[in-house]
């Protein structure tokens, strides 16, 4: 009864809100979208980032790879002949890219673009343990900041939350209390993180490789080595958690004035019964499996 009345308070919040999503062409994104839409369809509007060249673009991303995956099969039969305009009617295409300062928008169209937010739900991340750091450091850590200065510039902004994911908090056992990251904080005692000296590894690391006429194999390969190295130095396994930490920390650092809500999911797999029992896209549970050992073997070389 209690979960029912949760659930029921929350889907009242969403009435007649404007919410910005990123990461909506995601896994975790379009289950998100689909369920807002389905259990609160009087919510005003939801703003998708898109990565596109121009809205057209974004439009199309979005039926190929939201609304028009198998997800959202019930919110279609529900709706019947009218689907199309009802999605029509609450999703509005919005290119942008959080990698980007202001998500690449000009001045008029950033004050445009933030005058109706809400709510704004960063689920943009890239999830791959040993992505390249300069990549996972640009989505997952400028990401968070980029989303973070976007939000405190929203004047009817009711709540930012962003996904973090459960792993940031180490190889630890037992209960783990939830507590924010400070700037500097690491999981290897006797270490202190600078994010801007990150960044300027990162840096010098590229232009370094660029001057040696390095191919773009070997840039990929170095990228990726460097993530491992720096992301094990300070205690984490993988480049996808620390660069994730260090997203935390410039959140906590960052958000004075702004209500923010931090969320750490542990490993998300297939639905359960809603809106329908067992979907998944892809292969996400056996590369999660691999992923894992991966890991294990890549701590104990």
């Amino acid at each position: 009864m209690i979960a029912e009345m949760d659930a029921d308070s929350v889907a009242g919040y969403f009435r007649s809100k404007s919410i910005l999503i990123t990461g909506s062409t995601g896994f975790l994104g379009k289950v998100l979208v689909e369920k807002i839409l389905r259990v609160q369809p009087d919510v005003k509007k939801l703003f998708l980032l898109i990565r596109a060249p121009d809205v057209e673009s974004a439009k199309l991303r979005i039926q190929t790879e939201v609304t028009g995956r198998e997800i959202f099969r019930v919110l279609k039969e529900n709706h019947g002949a009218g689907f199309d305009n009802f999605i029509e009617e609450k999703i509005c295409p919005s290119v942008g890219n959080i990698m980007k300062e202001n998500f690449g928008l000009d001045n008029s169209q950033l004050k445009e673009f933030s005058k109706d937010i809400d709510i704004i739900i960063n689920g943009a991340a890239t999830t791959n343990f040993f992505e390249r750091y300069d990549v996972a450091f640009d989505t997952n850590v400028l990401g968070a900041k980029h989303v973070c200065a976007f939000a405190k510039n929203c004047p009817k902004l009711k709540m930012l939350l962003h996904v973090s994911t459960a792993y940031v908090a180490g190889e630890k056992e037992g209960l783990i209390s939830e507590k924010p990251f400070l700037m500097g904080e690491t999981l290897r005692v006797g270490t202190y993180l600078d994010i801007e000296s990150e960044l300027n590894l990162i840096n010098k690391t590229k232009r370094e490789l660029i001057a040696n006429r390095s191919t773009d194999k070997v840039v990929r390969k170095a990228m990726k080595e460097l993530g491992l190295k720096r992301a094990r130095h300070f205690g984490w396994a993988n480049t996808y958690v620390f660069t994730k930490a260090m997203g935390e920390m410039l959140l906590e650092h960052l958000h004075e004035g702004c209500p923010m809500v931090i969320i750490r999911p542990s490993i998300i797999t297939s639905t359960l019964k809603d809106p329908f029992p067992g979907w998944m896209e892809g292969i996400r549970s056996q590369k999660l499996n691999i992923c894992l050992l991966l890991t294990k073997v890549y701590n104990h070389m």
